[in-house]
């Protein structure tokens, strides 16, 4: 049938056509394996052709049609805009309040144009949000940009109120519609033309155009290596195991999904409990080991602690079926037996951060539920485990988009770390793509990489299958807040979890929201739940090394048994502190631990744990 279809298409439809080829082995190997309990897999009738062939020709269609959409459904896009707009329309009173708020804007600017125009000290008729740093420049008070840029951001606010407050239209509309004018705003923004930012003026007439020339090479770079694959300039000071990734260790253990890492003690004696630690499967490890200075691995062993660490590797195509209860079993479980083996009769401290810290929780929640008591706590770093309020990754979260992105993935095999990145620099562009976009190829101002940068640009993929049960299972019906989440087969709940929990968020984090973070409140039953807000973003929050200036953060415990506030009561109840949090998790710790011992032997290699080579072993340089 793929193959009569394929002959039904027209000749220039190559993109469709060739995508064929590669998902008739996919459609034969479905047929030929169905998986029960796949969300991939459907119910056949007896006598019916497998409508996973058409479902083929879709998937192909859609994958094809993603290249042109940089990955957004075009139907999410329709019907969010629809919604909007029909709503807008049958409601008189807020189309004659945005005709009153446009009259009034209006009647402002030009107050202001006016009086500016004889009084250049004349205060603004608006100001910009205080992220928002475009107009920062001396330039732009003067004429006629002050003109310009106020008339942008006047604009600005009037179409946040035009998308935002339609009464009918769903939250997530909501947000969609707003984060797309936002988006169309910031990509017209004055500041991103040359003839229109006062600063690449004044640049470019002080150099007398050398910052054109830099700029241009550097966008030749950037595009020669992004074509390329190549990673950005400067990355080559990096290299883990070399100038990153450098506390000494062993590799002594490794499966198909990770290897093991067990680092050498510096202390006389360590803590009786190990620690192990697990980062995002779409992130290398080495976030947790960057320089010797802000390593959190190194801060650890150096307090006495006993580190082991999850390295995952770098999946393939060949990888697409690998699912969550593969990284679950193969990954931290396994991990864990051989922490078990080498370190006996002694419970662990785990730590996940982001997708990890979600992995984390599934596998305590599932081992409370066993009666497994190998955890002494866990710490999470950035998790969300109640997916209502995902800030604005909830325009990626709606059916559509949800069909859509697994149909791209779906043909690749993977979600690849560029396409990640590319989704999460869109909840920032105005930053991580505009503002960047004129600082280097405008006023050609390259700042050189440092070591998160680097660690940034140097993702790895994610399985189709994994990707698709994230999304759907947990982003979109939120099956781990509602107790629905399957493990085994029988459902899990967080609310089983007693051993103490510190959990880590992030005051601006678009990633994971920190007051999503803070709704673990609402399900822990646990003993004790330490709850930390510290200033930064959703990696620089937690690479906060001490003595690292300009860093505060707010913590406190909440036991069990005691009432919790909700998250804006909390914020005003907890004072702030200067510096780091690491010190303050690292007392909590030990505090969770029973004395100091002798430090365990490298690996147990009676038991066949043996040392398989240095840290930071193979999988971190898989590409």
């Amino acid at each position: 049938m793929l193959d009569e279809v394929a002959t039904a298409l027209p000749q220039g439809d190559k993109a469709v056509a060739g995508g064929i080829e590669a998902a008739k082995a996919v459609a034969v190997r479905d047929r030929a394996q169905p998986a029960p309990d796949s969300p991939f897999t459907e119910s056949r009738e007896a006598g019916q052709e497998p409508e996973s062939l058409w479902e083929t020709l879709d998937r192909t269609s859609n994958a094809a049609l993603s290249r042109m959409t940089l990955g957004t459904s075009p139907v999410a896009l329709m019907m969010d805009t629809f919604d909007w707009a029909a709503h807008l329309a049958m409601a008189p009173g807020k189309r004659l309040h945005l005709a009153e708020r446009a009259i009034s804007k209006s009647w402002r600017f030009w107050s202001y144009a006016w009086r500016a125009a004889f009084d250049p000290e004349t205060p603004p008729c608006i100001t910009p949000l205080p992220q928002d740093n475009r107009f920062e420049h001396p330039g732009w008070q003067r004429w006629p940009y002050n003109l310009i840029h106020q008339s942008f951001l006047l604009q600005q606010q009037w179409w946040h109120n035009a998308t935002t407050g339609v009464r009918g239209v769903s939250k997530r509309g909501e947000a969609a519609v707003e984060f797309g004018a936002r988006q169309a705003l910031d990509t017209v923004a004055p500041s991103n033309f040359p003839f229109l930012n006062p600063e690449v003026i004044e640049t470019t007439a002080k150099e007398g155009g050398d910052n054109l020339r830099r700029g241009a090479q550097y966008w030749y770079e950037d595009t020669v290596r992004n074509l390329t694959g190549a990673p950005p300039e400067g990355s080559e000071a990096f290299r883990p195991g070399e100038h990153v990734a450098v506390t000494p260790g062993k590799v002594i253990f490794r499966n198909r999904l990770m290897e093991l890492i067990q680092y050498s003690p510096t202390t006389a004696k360590v803590r009786k409990e190990p620690v192990l630690m697990l980062s995002a499967w779409m992130m290398k490890y080495y976030i947790m080991d960057l320089s010797p200075h802000n390593s959190m691995v190194k801060y650890l062993v150096d307090q006495g602690h006993t580190v082991f660490m999850i390295s995952w590797m770098n999946p393939g195509p060949e990888d697409r079926d690998l699912g969550m209860e593969d990284y679950r079993k193969q990954g931290i479980l396994a991990a864990l037996d051989v922490v078990n083996t080498v370190v006996p009769d002694t419970k662990v401290h785990a730590v996940g951060y982001c997708l990890g810290g979600i992995l984390l929780t599934i596998t305590a929640a599932a081992m409370a539920r066993d009666g497994d008591r190998r955890l002494a706590s866990i710490t999470l770093f950035t998790t969300m485990t109640d997916f209502t309020e995902v800030g604005e990754m909830a325009v990626f979260m709606n059916p559509s988009q949800v069909s859509f992105l697994e149909d791209v993935m779906w043909q690749q095999g993977y979600l690849d770390g560029k396409q990640a990145a590319g989704s999460f620099q869109l909840l920032k562009s105005r930053d991580l793509i505009w503002s960047k976009m004129v600082r280097e190829y405008m006023l050609g101002d390259r700042q050189p990489l440092f070591d998160l940068m680097a660690w940034n640009a140097d993702g790895t993929r994610m399985p189709f299958r994994q990707h698709s049960e994230l999304l759907r299972h947990l982003y979109r019906d939120n099956e781990l807040f509602q107790g629905h989440y399957r493990v085994d087969g029988r459902p899990i709940s967080i609310s089983d979890i007693h051993i103490p929990i510190f959990s880590v968020a992030a005051s601006r984090d678009h990633v994971a929201p920190w007051r999503s973070v803070y709704k673990l409140h609402l399900q822990s039953d646990a003993s004790e739940l330490t709850f930390v807000l510290t200033t930064g973003g959703h990696n620089v929050g937690i690479v906060n090394e001490p003595g690292h200036p300009r860093r505060k953060f707010r913590i406190a415990t909440l036991t069990e048994g005691q009432r919790w506030p909700n998250a804006d009561d909390w914020l005003a109840q907890t004072p702030q502190q200067q510096g780091s949090w690491w010190p303050a998790w690292q007392d909590w710790l030990g505090s969770h631990s029973d004395g100091m011992v002798k430090p365990p032997a490298m690996g147990a290699p009676d038991k066949g744990i043996a040392a398989l080579c240095d840290a930071p072993g193979t999988y971190v340089h898989m590409r």
